[in-house]
């Protein structure tokens, strides 16, 4: 008998052992024990979350012989013949196959006519988005008035493709991603049942990589298990199959980044770069770590058995500051990778500007920064200067040249161009934002300019941004715009001053039309 995948062996066939789905299994119940199963039902979700499982439950509820029910017997001809894919009222449809208004209309023709063997026939229509919109409106009637004998069920990942006149006539479940505990909990009864002896890390390691997909978590342990070759699984070996870099890697990084000791993280790059990793997975990751630990910092409560003990000390290695600030810096890392000259060395420079950019305070004792990673501070500070005079030779540049140079995208950006410099007292910068754009002005927004003026300036800044309308000086955008009519006016003098064109004025009664006049870029 050839192997059966382990996602096809340890498919659920009850409802009972669905996991993670409570809420669309507890409503899908309660409806087939009353036997008021709406004739078409939506269910959306990203991949291997269990729609199709769940359609395949919904026709063994409806045609078991024992009756409609939540509880199908798993005995009778139907229920077996429904498991193993064969029963022929259940009529599964691949729309990304059968897209035209043609296969729709055929499916039509062949729901007037009553079920071959069971009592309702079920036509489950998956990745239904990717059907034309002809077919579409050639399926809305029957949707809406299908057969008595007929049920509906469609599956898509893209619900958002989907017509609203399609959407109204359906009842839709939206099925979650499955959190790692769930899938880790799933994979390790799967691996006892298959007497494969494992450590626990290499089940986490497995249930994070499957990205909250429980059959891409199933596929990844039949992966495991070849590459195991009959020996334990531990997590060494999943994070080689994986091509990771392992967290603890990445948790001494983040400790030697936390210390700055440049002498430790200079080991630990080494020791990365020997495990040829990938240098932009490997920046998500640490981003990823950032954000657990901001998180719990400021919502300890939110602490999970998920949680590394080596994440959770690190913890009150870092002020919140801190770990906004090498966020950043590995989220733009990360975006400028393509741009360097390869990926090690983007990566290698990414980390050494997290180390440059250490707070003026360590918290609970923390080391100082070491002699080979200098705090980053603006020509001529000397290294005992207060932050102020950091701060105030950064802002000797003008305010429209700063925001030119920040690493800013997006809203963030245009906050900052709609922003005046008011000034700077130590560490406190004032801005006010242009009245006609205070939309702009969004928390997050101001911690991410906080976090940009505050790696450019070398030293941590408290941005705090006023919405008065009080008379400000310019600010860049309006520099920007005075820039641009000086130079649209100065085109238009230009061309009304030409000879040739002065002749036509002159000779045809010519006259230059408004708006036709572009400046060129010089």
């Amino acid at each position: 008998m050839s192997y059966l995948a382990l996602a096809r062996k340890y498919r659920p066939r009850r409802f009972e052992d669905v996991v993670g789905q409570d809420h669309v299994v507890r409503a899908l119940s309660h409806a087939l024990a009353g036997d008021k199963l709406h004739p078409a039902i939506l269910l959306t979700g990203t991949r291997g979350v269990g729609k199709t499982t769940l359609a395949r439950i919904v026709a063994k509820c409806l045609n078991c012989e024992t009756g409609v029910s939540a509880s199908p017997c798993g005995r009778c001809t139907a229920c077996g013949e429904v498991d193993q894919g064969r029963f022929v009222d259940l009529l599964e449809i691949d729309a990304a196959s059968n897209t035209g208004v043609d296969d729709v209309r055929q499916l039509i023709e062949n729901a007037q006519y009553s079920p071959a063997r069971g009592r309702y026939k079920v036509y489950l229509i998956d990745e239904v988005h990717m059907l034309s919109k002809s077919a579409f409106n050639a399926l809305l009637k029957t949707l809406e008035e299908p057969p008595p004998h007929v049920k509906f069920i469609l599956a898509t990942t893209d619900p958002q493709k989907l017509l609203v006149t399609v959407l109204s006539r359906c009842l839709q479940f939206n099925l979650k991603r499955l959190p790692v505990s769930v899938i880790r909990e799933q994979l390790g009864k799967v691996l006892d049942a298959e007497s494969v002896p494992f450590e626990p890390g290499a089940v986490v390691e497995i249930a994070r990589a499957a990205d909250g997909s429980m059959r891409d978590g199933l596929s990844l342990v039949d992966q495991a298990i070849a590459f195991s070759g009959g020996q334990p699984l531990t997590r060494g070996g999943v994070e080689d199959m994986l091509g990771t870099s392992g967290r603890e890697r990445l948790f001494e990084l983040l400790r030697a980044l936390a210390s700055g000791e440049a002498a430790a993280v200079g080991d630990c790059l080494q020791a990365l770069d020997a495990q040829a990793p990938d240098y932009g997975a490997l920046l998500g990751d640490v981003a990823t770590a950032l954000q657990r630990i901001a998180v719990l910092q400021t919502l300890p409560s939110v602490r999970s058995e998920d949680d590394d003990e080596a994440l959770l000390a690190l913890v009150a290695q870092f002020t919140p500051e801190h770990v906004q600030l090498l966020y950043q810096i590995a989220v733009h890392g990360r975006r400028d990778l393509q741009w360097a000259p390869e990926p090690r060395i983007g990566f290698e420079m990414s980390v050494l500007r997290m180390l440059a950019f250490q707070p003026e305070n360590q918290v609970d004792g923390g080391a100082a920064p070491a002699q080979g990673a200098p705090r980053a501070r603006s020509a001529g500070t000397e290294p005992g200067a207060a932050p102020a005079r950091a701060d105030s030779a950064a802002a000797a540049l003008p305010w429209e040249q700063r925001v030119a140079a920040l690493p800013l995208d997006g809203f963030v950006r245009q906050l900052a161009r709609h922003c005046a410099w008011v000034g700077q007292d130590g560490t406190n910068v004032r801005l006010r934002v242009d009245p006609r754009a205070q939309h702009l002005l969004l928390e997050e927004r101001r911690v991410a300019l906080e976090a940009a003026l505050s790696a450019q300036a070398g030293t941590r800044l408290s941005v705090h941004i006023e919405t008065a309308q009080e008379e400000a000086p310019a600010t860049p955008a309006q520099l920007a715009q005075r820039r641009e009519q000086a130079r649209q006016q100065a085109a238009e003098d230009a061309v009304l001053a030409d000879p040739v064109v002065r002749a036509f004025q002159e000779q045809f009664g010519a006259r230059v039309k408004a708006g036709s006049v572009r400046a060129l870029d010089s």
